[in-house]
């Protein structure tokens, strides 16, 4: 392959790695959003979380049965603090702070599923957190 096919292909490549990274760009929160900063291309393009801003009142950030980020938060802090790392032990600490078991368990799985997809749900758990 000759000198000048090398160079051609290398500013090919290179056009093509920044237009794909302008096509998956994180976008930017407009007012009333909430939205990740620092990411050049949103993971949902390869199948992770997405960057995609949220209004506050998006579907992804309301509670799941009464119990929304604060209160998911409130007890994952609590789990933390007293070393309990898993789901079974999560839900009985919730019982023992007063949440419902059967409405607790399936609205931290649901917690988790949303944070899964969006990088903006789980921002809003480390800041309920309080991180």
């Amino acid at each position: 392959m000759g000198i000048f096919k090398k160079i051609k292909d290398g500013i090919d490549s290179g056009v093509a790695a920044g237009q794909f990274a302008q096509d998956n760009a994180t976008q930017q929160a407009a007012g009333g959003q909430i939205g990740v900063s620092g990411m050049p291309v949103n993971p949902a393009v390869i199948g992770g979380p997405s960057t995609q801003p949220l209004a506050s009142d998006d579907p992804m950030l309301q509670p799941i049965n009464g119990i929304g980020l604060p209160e998911y938060a409130h007890v994952a802090k609590e789990a933390q603090a007293r070393g309990v790392t898993d789901e079974a032990g999560t839900v009985a600490l919730a019982a023992e702070l007063g949440y419902d078991p059967a409405i607790f368990e399936p609205a931290m799985k649901e917690w988790i599923s949303r944070m899964g997809k969006s990088m903006v749900v789980g921002q809003e758990f480390r800041r309920a957190l309080g991180y």
